[in-house]
């Protein structure tokens, strides 16, 4: 009997909390300033991408004129034809650098933005003493006491070592 009552205390000593992260962000006018720059660098590369490739594409024409109208040797055509092999394959490898750039871009931007919503997400819930507080926009845990963390338990418990 005193277990359970000594098990009832804890649990509802226990305080958790819940918060839209989603829609908290969306109000931050920051958010808005990083959404507007990613998009501006976005535009940016895509023209570069659209230049280099409409470059290209006046290349491979000018040159398929050349040698329907017999302007130009085999060899020195087949010469061309590789530079702009080699210049679509650099083309392809720019578009890949893109998404890389975008994604340092974006993480660049918001990190520091998702990085002050945590910090006050966790003062919150230190002022309010709760132990958990949930995402209900994405059902995300966002803030947990480290002394519920029970990791090393479970791995101790499955015989996985730390």
């Amino acid at each position: 009997m005193g277990l359970l009552l000594s098990i009832a205390t804890i649990a509802t000593a226990q305080k958790f909390g819940y918060c839209n992260s989603s829609a908290l962000l969306t109000q931050l006018p920051e958010v808005k300033a990083a959404d507007s720059d990613l998009k501006d660098f976005q535009a940016q590369l895509t023209k570069k991408g659209q230049e280099m490739q409409k470059a290209l594409q006046t290349k491979a024409q000018a040159l398929q004129l050349k040698q329907e109208r017999g302007e130009i040797a085999p060899k020195d055509f087949e010469v061309q034809a590789a530079r702009l092999k080699e210049e679509e394959e650099n083309l392809g490898k720019y578009e890949q650098d893109v998404y890389q750039k975008l994604s340092e871009k974006r993480e660049q931007l918001f990190k520091p933005l998702l990085d002050k919503v945590n910090e006050a997400m966790k003062s919150v819930a230190a002022e309010q003493k709760l132990s958990m507080v949930f995402d209900s926009g994405s059902q995300i845990l966002l803030y947990a006491d480290e002394s519920l963390d029970v990791t090393k338990l479970v791995k101790a418990k499955l015989g996985i070592a730390n």
